[in-house]
């Protein structure tokens, strides 16, 4: 216990990790500087950061922007931090840590030395410079070695070798990655899981190895290095980084002679204290039962019970800790939940499997079916923390398990927050409990930020903020307050209310946004595309240009849709479906000359899949100069308006559907919204077209055109709705012009017709009267924004081909205009196409890092 009058006493904390810096925060929080005097040790250059997050520093974020706290933590008097200081020596006998600086006495001491990023013994590693992922000046090692390079290959496909793998391609570079096991993410992942991951980062553009072991790394001939494999195989490359797992750094503690775990680690008691009763060890270096908890959260909870004990305080043991996590790059989600493989004795399981899109879920249940055990879920992470509350609150499973893992327009209605009980962990990073959360709303925050800053939910690996801001906003609005529908941290506006800002403002570019409206300097991947959409819906210009690009996904940013092999397919824009004999020619010309497949789509257009980055330019210069335009295939836009014959040939046609299609999807190709829109034309009341699926449906009467509206397909097909009948064509064309602004200025992001026309209050009704009676007066505005997105459109592949700054974005390697030589090609039903086995990939997520 510590003493609070007479001489301080002094504690160390070797290691300046987040879990040091975290007990460190906890000490100085509760008090500890009446009592203590505390040195921290950091063997690196930078304060504790944030290594959850470390990828971003690729993305533009600095040393300063990761650290972790307040510089002024570690000025406090009673504090001494000794950075790019490592503790070289413990003396338990004399108590004392020693160091370049010096020998330092203790009364207690803190291990917090994390671990160290392990290399396999493999021959000729050494001559690689074993670069590794793990710390900052990792990452500029690799940054640098990058400049030179062309391809390279990560060892390891755990979340970090997926994170370096993904840090590689950012630079530029051919990324692969090498895991002995068969496949990704073994620990978190069963087999169809890591089935679907390796899909989902094949299409992204990062090959996978799977079952490879490196039996030695020599010189290449193509590359720097070559990697050959004990199955005779070998891979070439330029530079490769270790992520082959990691080993507990306990050197300090083992020539000290204290009790450490046969698979290594730092012997601790409930209580994180070692064989030595004045030396605690927490995160990482510890091993607790013969276990390691490579997750910032069980570090955290260390942390808290050694500081509850350094000041004397009431604390509840170490009994282990919850290794699930939810993880999110790229667009690809990844979960893993309790048992995640089923290794309870009795156990069931129930599977979703959906080959299509890559999506994979499953939950193992208790052998009588009424509790959650665990869950795997890789593809679509919106079920994960439904699924986490059941398995941690022991809440009864309903009648048919499996419809927690349906699609959820299929399945059951996801848990309520208002379930769960009191006791319900929100954040086990912080430890932080739904009952947590209410006692903050009862003391009167009605801010997120004012929440998190209380109570540090949601400030650690970020898992839990989703589910934090449910269950927040839903205790407000059980008190009566209004709840904030702030878009993302950096804005505390909703789209909507940006879009108005935007366009009040004439504002163009996202850094005048975020200066002017929002906080930070960087903005994030939910307030970026989502400006990025808005921009582009009020201005319409082209995604392309240098101050855009930033802002927009992967397809965008190409302009062309990647595919599972990593190729791209290009789309031409074919109005209606009608096409001239000399066009259809020009496409088989072309598909032909670059060897591409072509499939003629439900949407009425001619997709040509199999083409490289760096073939795009010259595919669609080919096409623009016979007279094609881009598609828009790629973007949150107008994509097809499709047609039957109508009255021109069919018999049962009472109008022109073929032309009133052409002057629908002319009007507003390249129109951006915060969904992409579908269009369908009938000629009749037979419905070809299939005009009720979509968005906007037009079908034929003898007087004229009857609108639906708020239709889509999908995997929440919804029929749209009649909304106004026997238009003639300039009260057609009226009509949807404002309703589609409207869509645009009032839905929130990502939001499709079909979900904004049911969240609207007063339904189609209130539809009705904005539209077709102007009753908010908004009719003229919403023409007039509408024409002047018409009338600045250009077609952003002939707008691009024009620069060439913009054309060096198409290049398979940054320094090198050649072919990716990986790529190869098969024949299937006579045409060409991507081999399925020369896939890309994708990069993981917030893992621990502590």
């Amino acid at each position: 216990m510590a003493a609070h009058s007479g001489p301080k006493q002094q504690l160390v904390i070797v290691g300046n990790g987040m879990v040091g810096h975290h007990c460190l925060e906890q000490l100085v929080e509760q008090g500890a500087l009446d009592a203590f005097e505390i040195h921290v040790f950091g063997a690196e250059r930078q304060r504790a950061y944030d290594r959850v997050h470390l990828s971003e520093y690729f993305g533009g974020r600095d040393a300063e922007s990761l650290a972790l706290g307040q510089a002024e933590l570690y000025a406090r008097e009673g504090v001494q931090l000794h950075l790019d200081c490592p503790v070289l020596e413990l003396d338990p006998q004399a108590r004392e840590v020693v160091t370049a600086q010096g020998r330092f006495r203790y009364d207690q001491l803190v291990l917090a030395t994390g671990s160290w990023p392990f290399v396999p013994p493999i021959s000729g590693a050494t001559g690689t410079a074993q670069l590794v992922y793990r710390t900052l000046d990792d990452l500029d090692a690799i940054r640098a070695a990058a400049t030179t390079a062309r391809r390279g290959v990560v060892v390891g496909g755990g979340l970090l070798g997926l994170e370096a793998a993904n840090a590689l391609k950012s630079l530029g570079l051919e990324a692969h990655v090498v895991e002995f096991a068969p496949r990704l993410m073994p620990v978190q992942l069963d087999a169809e899981g890591g089935a679907a991951l390796r899909a989902r980062i094949e299409a992204l553009g990062v090959t996978v190895h799977l079952s490879r072991a490196t039996s030695e790394i020599v010189n290449g001939e193509e590359y720097r290095w070559r990697m050959n494999f004990s199955d005779g195989e070998y891979l070439e490359t330029d530079l490769v980084v270790f992520s082959a797992g990691i080993r507990p750094q306990d050197a300090l503690a083992r020539a000290a002679g204290l009790p450490i775990a046969e698979r290594g680690g730092v012997v601790v008691d409930n209580w994180c204290r070692t064989g030595d009763p004045a030396i605690f060890a927490i995160g990482e270096c510890a091993s607790w039962n013969g276990q390691i908890f490579g997750l910032v959260a069980p570090g955290y909870q260390m942390a808290r019970l050694v500081a509850a004990q350094l000041l004397g305080k009431d604390a509840q043991p170490f009994t282990g800790a919850d290794m699930s996590t939810k993880l999110k790059l790229l667009g690809v989600d990844v979960g893993s939940i309790g048992d995640a493989h089923g290794a309870t004795p009795g156990s069931r399981s129930y599977r979703f499997i959906d080959e299509a899109t890559d999506t994979y879920r499953r939950m193992v249940v208790s052998a009588d079916g009424k509790h959650l055990l665990g869950a795997v879920l890789v593809g679509d992470n919106s079920y994960y923390d439904s699924l986490l509350q059941y398995a941690q609150n022991g809440i009864r499973l309903p009648a048919d398990p499996a419809s927690l893992i349906l699609p959820q327009s299929a399945g059951a209605p996801a848990l309520g927050v208002d379930a769960l009980p009191e006791s319900a962990t929100i954040c086990s990073c912080h430890n932080v409990s739904k009952g947590a959360v209410c006692c903050q709303v009862d003391a009167g925050v009605t801010d997120l930020g004012e929440l998190k800053a209380a109570t540090r939910a949601g400030t650690g690996c970020g898992g839990c903020s989703a589910l934090l801001k449910q269950v927040f906003e839903h205790e407000l609005s059980a008190r009566g307050v209004a709840v904030d529908h702030s878009l993302c941290e950096h804005f505390s506006h909703t789209r909507q209310e940006l879009y108005g800002i935007i366009r009040v403002e004439g504002i163009k570019r996202f850094e005048d946004v975020l200066a002017r409206h929002g906080r930070g300097s960087v903005g994030c991947d939910i307030c970026k595309p989502a400006i990025g959409s808005i921009l582009a819906s009020c201005w319409n210009e082209p995604v392309m240009d240098p101050a855009l690009v930033p802002l927009q996904d992967t397809n965008d940013t190409f302009m062309a849709n990647m595919q599972k092999n990593g190729t791209y397919s290009v789309v031409p824009r074919i109005a209606g479906g009608e096409i001239t004999p000399d066009k259809l020619i020009v496409l088989g010309e072309v598909a032909r000359k670059y060897d591409l497949y072509t499939k003629i789509t439900g949407g009425q257009r001619i997709d040509l899949f199999g083409a490289q980055l760096h073939q795009l330019p010259d595919i669609w210069a080919e096409l623009i100069a016979a007279g094609f335009e881009t598609g828009h295939a790629y973007g949150k836009s107008l994509r097809t308006v499709k047609s039957c014959v109508g009255s021109t040939w069919c018999r049962y046609g009472v109008q022109d559907s073929v032309g009133m299609a052409l002057k629908l999807e002319n009007r507003y190709k390249g129109l951006r919204a915060p969904h992409k829109i579908k269009f369908g034309v009938s000629g009749c009341t037979r419905e070809c077209a299939e005009a009720q699926s979509k968005d906007i449906g037009v079908i034929a009467t003898e007087r004229g055109w009857n609108l639906y509206v708020a239709g889509n397909g999908g995997m929440r097909p919804r029929h749209a709705e009649l909304f106004a009948t026997d238009l003639d064509e300039e009260t057609l064309i009226r009509t949807i012009d404002r309703f589609l602004m409207f869509y645009i200025r009032t839905a929130d992001r990502l939001q499709r017709t079909s979900t904004w026309r049911e969240s609207l209050d007063g339904g189609l009704d209130y539809l009705k009267k904005v539209i077709l009676e102007d009753s908010l007066g908004l009719g003229a505005e919403l023409e007039e924004q509408m024409q002047q997105v018409i009338d600045r459109y250009e077609c952003e592949w002939a707008n691009a081909l024009k620069d060439p700054e913009k054309l060096k974005r198409f290049r398979t390697f940054v320094n090198d205009q050649r072919a990716d030589p990986d790529i190869r090609f098969v024949r299937e039903r006579g045409q060409p196409r991507p081999a399925p086995g020369n896939h890309l990939k994708l990069i993981p997520i917030e893992e621990e890092a502590l």
